[in-house]
C-alpha cells in the first residue's frame, strides 16, 4: 500500500488539469486558487515520497499488479525522488510567479491546465522503469510544452515552437527506432530487465549501435553538443514564467534519462560511451558559454548558460565513479534552483523597465537594492563563487576529474566557471549598475502595495534561500546525492528489488 504513493505524482496533475479545464468558465481567480492548491499538493507529495524512500531505499509499484518486466513499472529510487521534490518546487514557485507574470489572454488559453500536464510528463518520465513509457511521458511533456511556448500566437512565439517541435519530433523518432532494435533484440521494455539481459549479452556492436542512437535522442532533449541550437531559438520567444520552467526542468529530464539508461542499462560496459560523452561534455561546456558571452539579451544569455551547465552535469557521468556521479547529481539539483531563479529575476527587471536587452537597462540597483540582491545570490552561485550553491557543485566535479586523472577537462571546467562569471557580471553592470537615460523613468513598483512587492519576490526569495541552505549545508545535501550514485552504480539492487533476482 505505501508503494501506492508514487503514483500521486502523475495522478495530481492530471486531476488538477481536469479540474481548471472544469472551471474555465468561471473566474480567474478560482482557476489560479485551483491551480496554487494543486501545486501544494503536488509538493507535499513529493516530500512524502522522499522521506519514504529515505527509510525504504527503493518504492516500486506495478501498474495493474502485473509484475516486472510483463508490467508497467513505476520506481522512486534516491535519484528520482530527489528529481520529483526540486521539480515540484519549482511548480510550486512558478504557480506563484505567474499570478503577476501571465497575461489573462494566455490564462483564457489554458495556462494552467498546460501547466499540470506538463508537470505529469515531467513526473512520468522520474517514475517510469519502463522505457517505451518513457518516451510516452516524452510525448506528454512535447504536447504539453509546445502549447505553451506557442501560447499567444504571435509571429516570434511560432517561429521558435516550430524550431522547438521539429527537432525534438526528430529526437523522439531517434527514441523510437532505438525502442524498436531493444524489444527485438532483447524481447523486453522494462529497464531493469533490458539491463539484466545486457549484462550478459557479448553484442557489443548492437549495443553501442542503440546507445550511439538513445544519446542523440537524449542529446536533443537535454541541449548536448552538437544539438543544443533549438534551445536559445526558441526558450526566449515564450512569456518569462514559461521561459522560467522550461529553463529549470525540460533540459533535466533529458539529463537524468541519459544518467538513468546509461548508468542502470549499459553502466561500464561501453568504454567508447562514455568517453564520448566526456568530450561531448566538454564542447557543450565550452560552446554555451562562448554564446553566452556574445549575447545583450538577459534571456539569450541565460538560455546560452543553460547549455554550457548540461556540460557539467554530463561530464560526471562521463567519468562514471562514485564521486563524479554524485557532483552530476548534486550539480542537476543545484543548476534547477538557481537557473529557474535567475529567470524569474530577469522578468522582474523586465517589469520594472519593460525590457530584456541590457543596453537599455540600468540603475536597477540603486531603486531596487532587494531585486539586486536577488539577482546576486543565483548569479554568483551559477559562477561558482563560494559559499553558494554552484561553488560546492563545481567543486564536486572538477575534483572527480582531477581525481580520475582527466586534468584537461577539469581545466576546461576551471575556464568555463570564469567566463560563466564574466557574462554574470555584465548582467550585472548594464542592468543595475550603470546610469541609462534610455531606461523608463517610470517605476512600475511605485503603484504596488507592500504585499503586491511581496508577492512577485516571493518565488525569488524561496529560490535564492534554497541556493544559501545549499551552500552553508552542503554535506547534507551532498550525502543523499552521494547514495543516488551509490544505488546507481549497483545494478544488482535493482534487478533484486524490482525483479526479485540476481
Amino acid at each position: 500500500m505505501i508503494s501506492n504513493v508514487i503514483s500521486l505524482p502523475i495522478i495530481l496533475p492530471l486531476f488538477f488539469a481536469i479540474l481548471t479545464i472544469a472551471f474555465h468558465s468561471k473566474s480567474k481567480k478560482i482557476i489560479r486558487t485551483i491551480n496554487l492548491i494543486g501545486a501544494i499538493s503536488l509538493l507535499a507529495s513529493s516530500i512524502w515520497i522522499i522521506v519514504l524512500v529515505h527509510d525504504y531505499k527503493i518504492l516500486t509499484l506495478y501498474v495493474g499488479s502485473w509484475l516486472a518486466p510483463f508490467g508497467i513499472a513505476l520506481m522512486a529510487d534516491f535519484l528520482s525522488s530527489a528529481m520529483l521534490l526540486i521539480s515540484s518546487i519549482i511548480f510550486f514557485t512558478t504557480s506563484i510567479y505567474s499570478l503577476n507574470f501571465i497575461d489573462e489572454e494566455r490564462e483564457k488559453l489554458f495556462y494552467y491546465p498546460m501547466l499540470q500536464i506538463l508537470m505529469m510528463g515531467v513526473n512520468g518520465s522520474f517514475l517510469t522503469n519502463d522505457i517505451f513509457n518513457l518516451y510516452v511521458w516524452y510525448e506528454v511533456m512535447l504536447i504539453s510544452s509546445f502549447v505553451l511556448i506557442s501560447l499567444g500566437g504571435t509571429k516570434e512565439q511560432f517561429e521558435g515552437g516550430i524550431k522547438y517541435v521539429t527537432i525534438n519530433l526528430l529526437a523522439s523518432t531517434f527514441f523510437l527506432v532505438s525502442i524498436a532494435f531493444i524489444y527485438g533484440i532483447y524481447g523486453s521494455l522494462n529497464m531493469t530487465d533490458i539491463a539484466f539481459k545486457v549484462k550478459s549479452s557479448d553484442n557489443d556492436f548492437l549495443n553501442y549501435s542503440i546507445s550511439f542512437l538513445l544519446l542523440t535522442s537524449f542529446g536533443v532533449k537535454s541541449a548536448l553538443f552538437p544539438l543544443f541550437f533549438w534551445l536559445p531559438a526558441s526558450y526566449h520567444v515564450a512569456p518569462i514564467s514559461i521561459s522560467s520552467i522550461f529553463a529549470g526542468l525540460l533540459t533535466k529530464v533529458g539529463v537524468y534519462s541519459i544518467i538513468r539508461v546509461f548508468t542502470l542499462i549499459f553502466n561500464a560496459k561501453l568504454d567508447i560511451l562514455f568517453s564520448t560523452i566526456i568530450l561531448l561534455s566538454a564542447l557543450t561546456m565550452l560552446i554555451g558559454v562562448f554564446g553566452a558571452a556574445s549575447q545583450m539579451d538577459i534571456r539569450r544569455i541565460l538560455s546560452f548558460h543553460i547549455i554550457s551547465q548540461i556540460g557539467y552535469m554530463t561530464i560526471g557521468l562521463g567519468i562514471l565513479t562514485q564521486l563524479s556521479l554524485a557532483a552530476a547529481i548534486f550539480y542537476v539539483i543545484h543548476h534547477i534552483i538557481v537557473k529557474t531563479n535567475l529567470f524569474y529575476v530577469a522578468g522582474i527587471v523586465d517589469k520594472l523597465q519593460n525590457n530584456f536587452h541590457l543596453r537599455k537597462l540600468g540603475y536597477i540597483y540603486k531603486n531596487h537594492p532587494m531585486i539586486g540582491l536577488l539577482f546576486l545570490i543565483p548569479a554568483f552561485s551559477l559562477a561558482g563563487i563560494p559559499p553558494l550553491s554552484g561553488f560546492w557543485a563545481k567543486f564536486l566535479i572538477i575534483k572527480s576529474a582531477f581525481d580520475a586523472n582527466y586534468y584537461f577537462y577539469g581545466s576546461i571546467a576551471l575556464f568555463v566557471g570564469i567566463l560563466t562569471l564574466f557574462s554574470m557580471i555584465k548582467i550585472w553592470n548594464e542592468a543595475f549598475w550603470k546610469k541609462n537615460s534610455q531606461a523608463l523613468s517610470e517605476d512600475y513598483c511605485l503603484s504596488l502595495s507592500y504585499t503586491q512587492k511581496f508577492i512577485i519576490l516571493l518565488p525569488s526569495i524561496i529560490l535564492a534561500a534554497i541556493t544559501l541552505l545549499i551552500g552553508l549545508f552542503p554535506e547534507f545535501f551532498f550525502k543523499f546525492a552521494d547514495e543516488a550514485s551509490r544505488q546507481l552504480l549497483n545494478q544488482n539492487f535493482y534487478f533484486e528489488k524490482i525483479l526479485g533476482k540476481l
